[in-house]
């Protein structure tokens, strides 16, 4: 991938690698201009007619057989306890208040010995696959069949803000191109109406490190995640003024696009210009398609029920879920809804209390979420939809207070779970100890559990991108969502 970030006229500052590359590129340039049509700079600089002009958003081709088409990702802020919802662990209920020995790692720092806390729900099984659910979730418990259970992530942190990151972005520091990013410049999207990555908050704010977690990092701005409101406008400061017409606005947009690109024919492979371009383009097409992607009046009564927009509880994340299938059946590529906002209070955080905290975002969220898989799988887009629910960790069997049911955080082995376009359904894979502290090895000897990493190398795949060719050049390296070294989705969920 050529080094298409940086400014002209900064060659000193460049690395060794990207001097060799240049000057590789402008002793044979002539001879390869041939083959250039499907390279980074033509995608983002040509249109289809040959003109310079391009959306960088426009649908491009994968590496694989792509098994699903769009992503919506139910982040669950603050860190679920996995062994309240979905890792059925029965030999912690014996031992509620009972200090035992058990190594761990959390806000608390590490520790041999701690107190536990015994579940506060009682699990059932569900479905053919005879999951155990936790009386949390009642409603997803009905769709075990479609789901793939990970039983055993691992991530880096345990703190809070870098494990937002890094299960965003994959990288524990900011900077980086967070997911969606990746995913819309490997394929780009079906809709150039609407963006190609969309990102809707919990109503009591937003996480923490903010936009860091839908940014697109060192990649040009084009691919960072859109702010999407439910109720009002759609996008803040979408709508022209009252006293520009329409036809004026085009005319402007017409003219600076003209000088742009002329400026752009100058400047060569100026990729934020051209990405600048692109984005005044989507806002004139926004004005008119955003405020119907978000009108839910067409829907039907059974639906808005269906999601719960007749219950004030559920009825803002059911009006988000209601949204991201809308969506993703318009061609938008990649939706984030967050469940829990900035303080602990308003996300699943639980170090105090953890029955009233639980119980409170569960429920908000289940019949939603619930529903969303139910949307999907009657219209046929679950088929081609990956739907992923989680946070950037989980919580510890035992306490980080000497009082009190919460839970300290759990970056060493916690549950996620996906459906839809490319996964396998009813099925478990991995496990955490008899506790649930850590992930264990299925085999001795081996790595325990599945690093952050492996989940996303598994999302790219399902969307038929290969997680070790996705690449993107900046700093002298080819970047990549999963590091530098290979890396394997987890294969168990695969369909």
């Amino acid at each position: 991938m050529p080094p298409t970030d940086r400014p002209a006229g900064q060659f000193c500052r460049r690395t060794r690698r990207e001097f060799l590359w240049q000057a590789g590129g402008s002793f044979t340039g002539l001879a390869l201009a041939g083959l250039l049509d499907q390279t980074f700079f033509a995608r983002q600089t040509r249109a289809a007619d040959g003109t310079p002009y391009a959306n960088p958003l426009a649908a491009k081709l994968p590496h694989l057989a792509p098994r699903a088409k769009s992503v919506i990702f139910l982040f669950m802020y603050g860190g679920p306890s996995h062994v309240d919802t979905f890792d059925y662990k029965p030999a912690l209920y014996p031992l509620d208040g009972q200090t035992v020995k058990v190594k761990t790692k959390g806000r608390g720092g590490e520790r041999s010995e701690s107190r536990v806390v015994g579940p506060k729900w009682k699990f059932s099984r569900y479905g053919q696959c005879g999951k155990w659910v936790s009386d949390l979730f009642p409603h997803v418990a009905r769709h075990v069949d479609d789901i793939a259970f990970v039983h055993s992530m691992t991530a880096d942190s345990p703190i809070h803000g870098s494990a937002m990151l890094q299960m965003n972005s994959g990288k524990i520091q900011s900077g980086a191109p967070c997911l969606g990013s990746w995913v819309t410049y490997g394929l780009g999207s079906e809709n150039e109406n609407l963006p190609g990555f969309v990102v809707m908050l919990d109503p009591t704010g937003g996480p923490i490190s903010g936009a860091k977690n839908w940014a697109s990092g060192f990649m040009p701005a084009t691919y960072q995640g859109t702010l999407l409101r439910s109720k009002g406008p759609p996008i803040l400061d979408l709508a022209p003024p009252d006293d520009m017409p329409l036809e004026a606005q085009r005319a402007l947009l017409d003219a600076l696009r003209a000088e742009n690109t002329a400026h752009l024919l100058s400047r060569g492979d100026n990729t934020e210009l051209a990405a600048r371009i692109a984005a005044y383009e989507l806002a004139w097409k926004m004005q008119e398609h955003a405020p119907e992607a978000v009108n839910l009046a067409r829907e039907t009564e059974e639906t808005k029920r269906l999601y719960g927009l007749d219950t004030p509880r559920t009825a803002d994340f059911g009006r988000r879920c209601l949204l991201a299938r809308r969506l993703v059946e318009r061609g938008v590529r990649f939706v984030q809804l967050y469940s829990g906002g900035a303080h602990n209070d308003d996300n699943w955080d639980a170090h105090g209390d953890l029955v009233k905290n639980h119980e409170f975002h569960a429920g908000n969220t289940d019949q939603p979420v619930a529903a969303l898989l139910t949307d999907l799988k009657r219209s046929g887009l679950l088929d081609t939809t990956l739907v992923i629910w989680g946070g950037e960790f989980g919580r510890q069997p035992t306490a980080e207070y000497a009082e009190g049911t919460g839970r300290d955080h759990n970056a060493l082995g916690f549950t996620m779970w996906m459906a839809g376009g490319g996964i396998k359904g009813g099925v478990s894979v991995g496990e955490t100890d008899e506790l649930g502290s850590a992930a264990i090895a299925p085999v001795e000897g081996e790595k325990p559990g599945f690093h952050v990493k492996r989940l996303h190398a598994t999302v790219l795949h399902c969307l038929g991108l290969d997680p070790n060719r996705l690449s993107y050049f900046f700093g002298g390296l080819d970047q990549k969502l999963v590091g530098v070294e290979p890396v394997e989705p987890i294969r168990e969920v695969l369909a």
